[in-house]
């Protein structure tokens, strides 16, 4: 069984997110969505454990700074709950190496809402954008579509 705990990390670079177009994977729930780059904990990992672990399968690139941004709680009507830590990252080195997930791309930050995104990203995409203080965000889903957003306690 998947550990319903997770990380997502948007790796900056002249005003650009790293993204990934998930392609690849067969049944996967994120195919053909834009997103950042992170996974599912393995045992033992504490969320920066698996913070560079997943940057650095899925991209090549080793994080050398990073912030822990907010947690998102998803709650989905098919599929188990998940618990995101989400961060950021603008100081890292190495060179960008093919995903077996999908394709890696630079994507200007003001052209991020033009991609194949979950509704909730967007949210906390925005929240990244305006430097938000770190949050609490939970988006529910229901047949795929975004029915109840709820940050740090209010719905919004």
């Amino acid at each position: 069984m998947r550990s319903p705990l997770t990380t997502l990390c948007y790796i900056e670079k002249d005003d650009s997110y790293l993204m990934l177009h998930r392609t690849i994977k067969e049944h996967d729930i994120n195919h053909d969505k834009w997103i950042g780059v992170g996974g599912h904990f393995e045992k033992g990992e504490s969320p920066e454990d698996c913070l560079l672990r997943e940057v650095k399968e899925e991209t090549g690139l080793l994080l050398l700074s990073y912030s822990f941004r907010g947690i998102v709680t998803f709650i989905s009507d098919d599929d188990m709950c998940e618990y995101m830590c989400l961060y950021t990252s603008n100081k890292f080195e190495g060179n960008i190496q093919a995903c077996d997930e999908g394709i890696l791309e630079w994507v200007l930050k003001k052209d991020i809402e033009k991609l194949n995104l979950w509704e909730g990203d967007k949210v906390f995409l925005r929240l990244l954008a305006s430097n938000a203080p770190f949050f609490s965000l939970k988006l529910v889903y229901r047949n795929g579509k975004l029915t109840e957003t709820i940050l740090n306690g209010k719905t919004i």
